[in-house]
C-alpha cells in the first residue's frame, strides 16, 4: 500500500520536473536575445556618434579655412566637441563587443555611412538655396582653402557662372535613398537573424580558441596571403584598390578578434570575476593595437591614390566578409544556428552591402578649385 502511495506521488511530481527545462531554456534564450539587443544598440549608437563627430569636425576646419580666424583647429570649441562625441562612440562600439556576437556588431558599421549620407543630404539642401548659395560656395567647398583665394580672382557673372558646379541631379538623391532604404532594411535583418552564441570571455575560453586547429589553419591561411598581397603591393607596385583594401581587410578581422576579447575580458573584470591576471589579455592587447595602427598606415595610403568613397564601399564590404569568417572560425558564432538563420543573415550582409555602394557610388567627387584668371596673363615684375 505504501508503496502504491509512494508510486503516485512520484507520478504527480514527474510534470512539473519536465516542464522545468523548457522554462530555464526560454529564460536563457530571452536573456541572450537581450545581450544582442544591448550590443547592437551601443554599436548603433557608437558608430551614429562617430559620424556626427567627424562631421563636426571637418565642419571646423572648413570654417576656419573659409574664414579670417587666425586661431589653430584645435583651439576651438566645435573641434574638441568633435573629439569628445568621437571617443565617446568609440568607446560605445568597443563595449558592444563584449555583449553581441562579432559577426553582429561588425556589419553595423553601415551606420556610419547611412548617418554621412543623411547628413550630407541636408547639408546639400542649404546649400542649394538660391540667397546664399554663392556664400555657402565660398565657405563650404573643401578646395577652396581660403575665401580670399576665391576674391582674388574677381570675375564677371558671366565667367563665374561658367565656373560654378551645375546642380546635381534628382536621379544621384534618388539613388542614394533608396541605397539608405537598403542600409537600414539590411540592418535590420542582420540585427533580427543575428548568431545568437554567447560565451563568457574567460582567459580560459579565449586561450581554448587560439590554439584551436580550425583557427590556426585560419591564421596560416591569411599570413600568408597577406605576404603575398605585401609583396606585390611592395615590389611590384600592384596599387590596385582590391590589394591595399584587402590588406587592411586581412589586419582589420585581427583587429576585431583582439578587440573581442578584450572587451569582454574587461567587463568580466569590472562586474567581479578578474581577468586581467591571464597573460593572454595582454597578448591580444598589444595586437589589437599593433594591427589597429598598421590598418590606419594602408588607409592612408590608399586615400591619397583614390576616392574616399569608393574606399569606404570596397572596404566595408571586404572588411566585413572577412572579419565575420574570422568571427566565425575563431568564436564559432554560427555553431548550432539553423540554415534558415544563417541565409537570412547572408541575405541581410548583401543587403547592406548593395545599400553602401549605391549610397558612395552616388557622393559628387569635390571638384578642385582653378583660379579664373591665368597666371600667365599676369604682368612680369621688370614690367614697365
Amino acid at each position: 500500500m505504501d508503496g502504491a502511495q509512494g508510486t503516485g506521488l512520484r507520478l504527480q511530481q514527474l510534470p512539473p520536473t519536465s516542464s522545468a527545462t523548457p522554462v530555464s531554456g526560454s529564460i536563457e534564450s530571452s536573456f541572450s536575445y537581450k545581450e544582442n539587443l544591448i550590443g547592437a544598440l551601443l554599436a548603433i549608437f557608437g558608430h551614429l556618434v562617430v559620424s556626427i563627430a567627424l562631421n563636426l569636425q571637418k565642419y571646423c576646419h572648413i570654417r576656419l579655412a573659409g574664414s579670417k580666424d587666425p586661431r589653430a583647429y584645435f583651439k576651438t570649441k566645435t573641434w574638441w566637441l568633435g573629439l569628445f562625441l568621437m571617443l565617446l562612440g568609440e568607446l560605445g562600439v568597443f563595449a558592444s563587443y563584449a555583449f553581441a556576437p562579432l559577426s553582429l556588431i561588425v556589419p553595423l558599421s553601415a551606420v556610419s555611412v547611412i548617418a554621412s549620407a543623411i547628413i550630407g543630404i541636408i547639408f546639400i539642401k542649404e546649400k542649394w538655396k538660391p540667397r546664399d548659395f554663392l556664400r555657402k560656395f565660398i565657405h563650404v567647398n573643401p578646395d577652396l582653402h581660403c575665401a580670399q583665394d576665391f576674391i582674388r580672382y574677381k570675375t564677371s557673372s558671366s565667367q563665374l557662372r561658367g565656373h560654378l558646379p551645375s546642380a546635381p541631379s534628382v536621379g544621384r538623391y534618388v539613388l542614394s535613398f533608396v541605397g539608405c532604404g537598403l542600409a537600414i532594411v539590411g540592418t535590420y535583418l542582420l540585427v533580427t537573424f543575428a548568431p545568437n552564441s554567447h560565451e563568457k570571455m574567460t582567459g580560459e575560453n579565449i586561450t581554448r580558441h587560439l590554439v584551436s586547429w580550425p583557427f590556426l589553419l585560419y591564421m596560416l591561411v591569411e599570413i600568408v596571403l597577406f605576404c603575398l598581397l605585401l609583396y606585390f603591393y611592395k615590389e611590384k607596385n600592384a596599387n590596385n584598390i582590391v590589394v591595399i583594401l584587402l590588406l587592411v581587410a586581412l589586419l582589420g578581422s585581427m583587429t576585431v578578434v583582439t578587440v573581442k576579447a578584450v572587451s569582454g575580458m574587461l567587463v568580466l573584470s569590472i562586474q567581479g570575476n578578474l581577468q586581467l591576471d591571464y597573460p593572454i589579455f595582454y597578448v591580444m592587447f598589444v595586437c589589437m593595437v599593433a594591427t589597429a595602427v598598421y590598418q590606419a598606415a594602408f588607409l592612408s595610403q590608399a586615400s591619397q591614390i583614390y576616392d574616399s568613397s569608393l574606399i569606404a564601399s570596397v572596404g566595408y564590404i571586404l572588411s566585413t566578409t572577412v572579419a565575420i569568417t574570422a568571427g566565425a572560425i575563431f568564436y564559432l558564432d554560427f555553431i548550432g544556428e539553423d540554415v534558415l538563420h544563417i541565409c537570412m543573415f547572408a541575405l541581410g550582409c548583401l543587403i547592406a552591402f548593395l545599400g553602401v555602394f549605391l549610397i558612395t557610388r552616388n557622393r559628387k567627387k569635390a571638384i578642385p578649385f582653378e583660379p579664373y584668371i591665368s597666371m600667365d596673363a599676369m604682368p612680369d615684375e621688370g614690367a614697365g
